[in-house]
């Protein structure tokens, strides 16, 4: 998004607009398929004209990396609510898969124009950046179940790399077959797993 345009300090009324246009392409695109869709296809659903679409978005590019971005901030909303009153970093870890899962179960177009999104180079760096976060995250909660002695001491980037690849692949998976992700299997392979624990 240009400067110009990132700085712009919306009305409610234009709080809701730019939403709208946001959630009609999410559904177009899921519907249509992202190349497929023009910017026409949008804006004719809103009912408004591409003039308004310009004011948002300067292109159907950056309309995209914008849904991304949004997706990601929410994703991770969502996950720091379910872990913000747990003491236990270890638990952290696994209350977070837990609603990662969640979350794209219930938003499961989204996972899916994540997925068309990858095999784009256009949108290669908001990807890399969600990634990046991601494993942030989980590499200060697995630092600090090693230093309290909850895991043995090894590579938390490694680990949180793991971590994230097998949620990610199960949640897609889970998306292209339409089926609910096992989370419990997840958790074993994942939380269960650093602890060598069976259950």
């Amino acid at each position: 998004m240009s400067l110009a345009r990132a700085e712009r300090k919306l009305t409610s009324r234009g709080h809701e607009r730019r939403q709208e246009l946001l959630r009609v392409a999410i559904d177009k695109f899921a519907e249509q398929g992202y190349h497929p869709t023009s910017v026409a296809d949008i804006v004719g659903e809103v009912g408004v004209g591409k003039g308004v679409f310009y004011w948002y978005f300067t292109s159907k590019e950056d309309l995209l990396r914008e849904i991304l971005k949004d997706a990601l901030l929410e994703l991770r909303r969502h996950q720091q609510a379910a872990i913000c009153d747990e003491p236990n970093p270890l638990r952290r870890i696994e209350l977070g898969v837990r609603a990662t899962l969640d979350w794209l179960a219930e938003h499961p177009e989204v996972q899916r124009l994540v997925d068309f999104a990858r095999t784009e180079d256009t949108f290669a760096d908001e990807l890399r950046r969600g990634r990046e976060i991601s494993t942030e995250d989980a590499v200060r909660h697995l630092t600090e179940a090693m230093g309290q002695g909850l895991i043995k001491q090894g590579d938390a980037r490694t680990m949180a790399i793991a971590i994230r690849g097998i949620t990610d692949e199960i949640s897609r998976t889970a998306t292209d077959t339409d089926s609910p992700p096992p989370v419990e299997a997840v958790i074993r392979m994942t939380v269960h797993g650093l602890t060598g624990g069976a259950s």
